[in-house]
C-alpha cells in the first residue's frame, strides 16, 4: 500500500478476477479493463459525481439522456466484454474461448499495486492464459457500443548505459 506524507497506510481499492471455461480445447482470453474515473472534484470542471448516473436535459418518459463519468472509459467496454459472455450463456451456444477477467480500479492513478498482483498470480491465475485483450478505449460512436480490442501501442526496450 502506498503511503500519505503522514505514513499512513493507504488502502488500494481490490482488484476483481473472475473466469468463466476450463475447457483444454479452447483458448484462454484474459480480458483486462479498469473501472475507475479521472479524480473527481466538481470544481475542476466536472458535472456529474464518478458514480452517480445523472438525468441532464432529458424529457422523462421520452427521451432519456443518462450521463455517467467513466461509461465511455472504461466501464462500457469493460461491460461490454460481460454482455458478450452473457450473450453466448443466454443463446446456449459453445463458447470459443475460456474467459478470464481483471477489472481494477486504479488505471486513472497509474495501477498502483496491479504489477504485483500480476506477479503473484502468474503462475496460479495467469498460468494458463494464451492472449491478453486490453480493453482500455472509448466506443467508437454514441450510438452504438463496440467491442474495442487491441491499445495505443506498445514498445519494450532494453537500454544498457556505461
Amino acid at each position: 500500500s502506498p503511503q500519505l506524507l503522514d505514513g499512513q497506510d493507504l488502502p488500494l481499492p481490490p482488484v476483481i478476477l473472475g473466469e468463466l471455461g476450463k475447457d483444454p480445447q479452447n483458448p484462454t482470453v484474459c480480458f483486462y479493463g479498469h473501472v475507475d474515473v479521472q479524480p473527481a472534484k466538481k470544481e475542476d470542471g466536472w458535472k456529474t459525481d464518478p458514480y452517480t448516473l445523472t438525468e441532464i436535459n432529458g424529457v422523462y418518459l421520452v427521451v432519456r439522456n443518462l450521463y455517467g463519468r467513466g461509461a465511455t472509459d472504461n466501464k462500457g467496454p469493460v461491460l461490454a466484454w460481460i454482455n458478450a459472455v452473457e450473450t453466448f450463456r443466454a443463446l446456449k451456444l459453445a463458447m470459443p474461448v475460456n474467459f478470464k477477467f481483471v477489472i481494477e480500479g486504479m488505471e486513472e492513478a497509474g495501477s498502483l499495486g496491479l504489477e504485483k498482483l500480476l506477479e503473484e498470480e502468474k503462475q496460479c491465475f495467469f498460468s494458463d492464459v494464451d492472449y491478453i485483450v486490453i480493453s482500455d478505449n472509448l466506443w467508437l460512436s454514441n450510438k452504438k457500443p463496440a467491442l474495442t480490442y487491441g491499445s495505443r501501442g506498445n514498445a519494450c526496450f532494453f537500454v544498457e548505459v556505461k
